[in-house]
């Protein structure tokens, strides 16, 4: 246990500036939407953004378009956006494809040298973009809480505590889940160029496609067998709670990815 626990911490001490960093660009990110929301509020601006929207985005995005046309919409915008899911995935993917850097280097015959069960590094992982995830959200929590307590005008409905902390935990369960698919690709891969690639073109791939699906009937056929199909937060601000069926679906995916990470790396040749 004391050999796991240190390996965890010989990681986190190479994560750390790059998670800090990022927390500090979602925390600003998250207050300077607040301050967007705000001007265009006072503009009024909110009409003639709508009257730009072309009629196939309009049809695409449904009912939803009117929520997301508003000081609310704005904000929530944040944990949805196309920088926001590239900078929690990309983290993921930083992390759980250190396995194959070390296995690329050498470093593991050097781990693998003291009393550490191989599992360690697959536990290592885990435990790692789990609690880096969890930070990241908590900070764009802070970000959006601070954002509102400074910008938001006390005549406009604002975001509730619980709308902010359900899109958090959705998309929480959508990064959870493409970490653990990523762990899985590693778990095969020696370079961790090959591993991040091939995690990062399949993310960038299936995102577009859960769009495509959605103006395409029989690439709708399909989605379902997609992580991105289960996280729509467009459908979430509307809605009057967490969609507690895709998040179950997310965490699915989520387990048999580590599953299969812990059964390929514990019998492939290091």
């Amino acid at each position: 246990m004391s050999a796991g626990l240190a390996l965890i911490s010989h990681s986190y001490r190479r994560v750390r500036v790059l998670v800090l960093g990022a927390a500090t660009l979602l925390v600003g990110f998250q207050i300077l939407l607040c301050l967007a929301a705000k001007t265009a509020q006072e503009l009024n601006a909110f009409g003639q953004l709508s009257a730009l929207i072309p009629e196939f985005v309009r049809q695409l995005m449904g009912p939803a378009l009117i929520s997301l046309m508003s000081f609310g919409g704005i904000v929530c915008l944040g944990y949805f956006h196309f920088a926001v899911v590239v900078i929690l995935i990309g983290m993921g993917i930083t992390i759980t494809t250190e396995i194959s850097a070390e296995i690329e280097t050498r470093f593991v015959d050097l781990i693998l040298s003291r009393p550490l069960a191989r599992h360690w590094l697959i536990t290592r992982s885990i435990v790692l973009f789990i609690a880096a995830s969890a930070f990241l959200l908590l900070a764009m929590i802070l970000g959006t809480s601070l954002g509102l307590h400074l910008f938001a005008p006390a005549d406009v409905f604002s975001p509730t505590l619980r709308l902010v902390r359900s899109l958090a935990l959705n998309l929480g369960a959508l990064i959870v889940c493409w970490g653990s698919v990523t762990l899985a690709i590693t778990s095969f891969a020696r370079r961790r160029s090959v591993a991040g690639a091939i995690s990062g073109l399949l993310a960038l791939a299936t995102y577009l496609f859960d769009y495509i699906a959605q103006i395409w009937k029989p690439a709708a056929k399909i989605a379902p067998l997609f992580p991105f199909h289960y996280y729509n937060a467009l459908q979430l601000i509307s809605a009057s709670g967490l969609p507690w069926r895709e998040v179950r679906v997310l965490l699915c995916f989520a387990g048999a990815g580590i599953a299969l990470a812990y059964l390929q790396f514990t019998r492939r040749d290091l």
